[in-house]
């Protein structure tokens, strides 16, 4: 079946006691035994160590990816430190994208690093950096591609063979894209990551996050670190994301097209002077973002002219697009990433990887495109 029927049917069935088209909340914390010699034979004891609503969402998003089977967290960042208290020990090291979350940058530097666990962040778009950052005790390259706030890409399938060749696990964040987009399991990744807060819940309604693995084995290693720190899905939102995921290559169309309209006008436009969307001609990693992924997506970033003072002076006076943290959701989000996503990455270190601070990042929604290019204009006539 193709991608926008697995999207609806996959990982569910009808409830075999009613026939109930949707899969029941279990909203339970342990699981009766049919005896002491039959424990576990339906497959749950107690719900931190599985639970069946959030198993129907693993399995969706498992086929989906394609990967060999799925972990579903409270958190995007729960699903990151697991797989970082998974594959590395006191003594590893572990290159990232420079260019990543502000919660990637700061639970590796604030955390990990406080246990012995070294980081480099590299500009994962260029592969001889990525190989320059490689060392012997390398166990994990992370990439974030397109990352956070920038939109710059990694070449997933190069970055996955210099992964193999150092006996490295490399790991993606999909959550721009998802796999509706761009599917890194095919290119060569081994773990896939993904805020499921964002694109696959669409409705501003939850906060959770998976890790998609391409091995049982890796799947085991996380889900064990899932277990023993409980930082599990519950059933309620795992109960919302199902339904969020139906609809899920429905929205990206409508956002893509909507974003990519609204950087056409943007670029065009006498009070912007900067402009950066995958899908415009005009961005530098243009020709990697056709050949990898198979949309744009519907992220986009600009500067206004005047700098830091107009850019917030822009973002106060919008009235249709949302002043507000997160993505991916229907309506159309507007962020400071500075101020916002971004703060507890350092000045230096956010000039460095080009995140400036009048750098506007929006998250295009599913409204019509006229009525949020008639908004971004009219506040762009006010600055």
């Amino acid at each position: 079946m193709k991608f926008k029927t697995r999207q609806i049917h996959s990982g569910v069935e009808p409830y075999p006691l009613t026939g109930s088209i949707l899969t029941p909340i279990y909203q339970t914390t342990t699981y009766v035994q049919e005896s002491v010699d039959r424990y576990m034979s339906r497959g749950y004891s107690y719900s931190r160590s599985g639970n069946p609503t959030v198993r129907a969402l693993e399995r969706k998003l498992t086929d989906l990816e394609g990967g060999a089977d799925t972990a579903c967290f409270a958190t995007g960042m729960a699903a990151i430190n697991a797989l970082f208290m998974g594959v590395l020990n006191a003594g590893d090291h572990a290159v990232i994208s420079d260019v990543a979350y502000g919660g990637t940058y700061r639970l590796a530097t604030k955390v990990f690093a406080r246990f012995g666990v070294e980081f480099t962040f590299a500009d994962t778009a260029r592969n001889d950096a990525v190989k320059r950052s490689r060392r012997s005790n390398t166990r994990l390259i992370l990439t974030e591609t397109p990352a956070n706030p920038t939109l710059k890409y990694s070449d997933l399938a190069a970055i996955s063979e210099i992964a193999r060749a150092g006996k490295a696990i490399h790991a993606v964040d999909n959550t721009f894209l998802t796999p509706f987009y761009q599917r890194p399991i095919e290119l060569g990744a081994d773990v896939v990551i993904h805020s499921t807060t964002k694109y696959f819940d669409g409705h501003n309604a939850t906060v959770g996050g998976a890790a998609v693995s391409r091995t049982p084995e890796l799947d085991r290693t996380i889900r064990f670190i899932q277990n023993a720190t409980g930082t599990i899905m519950s059933p309620q939102v795992a109960w919302l994301t199902l339904q969020g995921t139906k609809t899920l290559s429905v929205r990206m169309e409508r956002q893509c097209a909507n974003a990519a309209a609204i950087a056409a006008f943007l670029e065009r436009h006498p009070k912007v002077t900067r402009v950066m969307y995958p899908g415009l001609e005009s961005f530098p990693q243009h020709d990697l973002a056709r050949r990898q992924a198979t949309g744009f997506g519907a992220m986009l970033w600009f500067e206004v002219r005047g700098g830091v003072e107009a850019g917030k002076r822009l973002m106060d006076a919008v009235q249709l697009c949302t002043l507000a943290e997160n993505l991916g959701s229907v309506e159309t989000l507007i962020t400071h990433p500075v101020t916002m996503t971004h703060a507890d990455v350092e000045a230096a270190e956010r000039k460095r990887v080009g995140i400036t601070d009048g750098l506007v990042r929006v998250s295009v929604g599913m409204e019509d495109v006229d009525d949020l290019i008639v908004d971004l204009d009219t506040a762009l006539r006010r600055v």
